[in-house]
């Protein structure tokens, strides 16, 4: 990268942010685009970066618009009408895609990829976690915040990098990995590949970037390599119980076995995204005592899970959007709180997704005892005839709702259940707080 200037159109997304952020700890200057001002973006700003909400190309910095020095790194969220895009095009700069840039940084260090339709980023936040408490120097881009970071992004040396591998636009396929973990290959992204046998063999084409053994895959799946899962696989979680809220388990695998290792998460996806993260570990030369020590101090990673209320209503906020994993998050549920009332609130996330598994959302939406309906959020599509969250509402499940955010908070307070899921990767992750403060005032009227 030899390119003074760094512009981003799409800067304010979770991938794109921990790139920018790379970009200005090597000290390039930094400008972006976004059409959402966030907290992420609030942040580049403070490192140093330049960040707008407009697309008027008049916008862009002066230092920015000399094509000899300024490299263009887009999203493929961003519609290709874009001014932006329109402009760095015609004016002959040189574009690139997110994923080519992870690509060019995977090629420098040894770099371990997660991939899969679900679990990457607890995975991949658990596994810089457990290096980090091994005293590995790592460089680690996160589809979330990990919460013992603080961050989606950790800069602290070349040793190993730790990375998404995103299946969307087959990003991952611009990856060198040294190894790599499948969490999982649940159809999804179907805009994009059409079938789910087209998506299957995508991650097969993933995986053979690296020798069978170097391979970590969930089992079950239809990939050669090592095998994890609960009681089965070459690498498998044995002896499990729970004990005050956590799992408690052993950790077999054809070298070693690592006892008495403590996870402070619910859900036996969580287990797998442990196992894949333990694998991985180890296959980097961690040992037994830090990583038990590693996974018990593991404090998750923001909006998976994430329990952001107690009382007067226990309320969990989840990225969820897709059927497996809105299941996940009623497993969980109905294993920490088993005799309450349930309310789910969702988001649907693409008109795409929403169309291609509405069977799947309304199966999963009807294990709650109610739920509320919010629009479906478009991100990069365009709207589709016919589709709507009105698809989601069970024709057999009479206390769903379809709402609008201006009534969200109140209805949730209104409401007799005591365990509320906030769930969806759309903005509704901003209307929590809401709830949150309007679920307090009437607590104390």
């Amino acid at each position: 990268m030899n390119k003074a200037a760094v512009y981003f159109v799409g800067i304010g997304g979770i991938g794109m942010s921990g790139l920018a952020q790379y970009f200005l700890a090597q000290g390039h200057a930094v400008a972006g685009y976004d059409r959402t001002l966030t907290p992420l973006t609030e942040k580049l700003v403070a490192l140093g970066a330049t960040v707008t909400d407009s697309e008027d190309v008049t916008d862009i910095p002066t230092a920015f618009k000399n094509a000899a020095h300024t490299k263009v790194i887009y999203t493929p969220a961003i519609p290709t009408d874009s001014p932006l895009l329109n402009f760095f095009h015609t004016e002959g700069f040189v574009l690139q895609k997110r994923a080519e840039i992870i690509g060019e940084i995977s090629a420098t260090m040894p770099c371990l990829a997660v991939a899969g339709t679900h679990g990457k980023t607890t995975t991949t936040s658990l596994l810089t976690h457990l290096l980090r408490t091994s005293g590995k120097k790592i460089t680690a881009f996160l589809g979330g915040i990990a919460e013992n970071i603080g961050s989606n992004f950790l800069l602290e040396g070349q040793d190993v990098m730790v990375v998404e591998a995103d299946e969307f636009d087959r990003s991952f396929m611009h990856l060198s990995p040294a190894a790599i973990a499948l969490t999982s290959m649940d159809a999804d992204h179907l805009d994009i590949y059409g079938t789910s046998d087209e998506l299957t063999k995508t991650f097969a084409a993933f995986a053979s970037k690296v020798s069978p053994e170097k391979r970590f895959i969930r089992h079950g799946l239809a990939v050669d390599g090592n095998t994890f899962g609960l009681d089965v696989g070459t690498h498998r979680v044995v002896n499990l119980r729970t004990q005050k809220g956590c799992y408690i388990f052993d950790f077999y695998t054809p070298e070693t076995t690592i006892t008495n290792l403590k996870l402070p998460y619910p859900g036996q996806h969580n287990l797998m995204n442990a196992a894949a993260a333990l694998a991985l570990a180890l296959e980097v030369g961690c040992d037994a005592a830090t990583l038990r020590n590693g996974l018990a101090t593991f404090k998750g990673v923001d909006r998976r899970f994430s329990l952001r209320m107690t009382s007067p209503k226990i309320l969990v906020d989840d990225y969820a959007h897709h059927p497996t994993e809105i299941n996940a998050v009623v497993d969980a549920l109905e294993s920490f709180y088993p005799n309450k009332r349930k309310l789910g609130v969702f988001q649907p996330h693409l008109f795409s997704r929403t169309r291609d598994f509405a069977m799947g959302f309304k199966r999963a939406l009807a294990r709650f005892d109610e739920v509320l309906l919010l629009d479906i959020y478009p991100a990069r599509e365009l709207p589709m005839e016919g589709v709507t969250s009105q698809m989601l509402i069970e024709e057999s499940h009479s206390n769903t709702t379809l709402i609008s955010k201006a009534v969200l908070a109140q209805k949730v307070a209104n409401s007799t259940s005591e365990v509320v899921a906030v769930m969806g990767a759309g903005d509704i992750a901003f209307e929590v707080s809401n709830i949150m403060q309007t679920l307090k005032n009437q607590h104390h009227e």
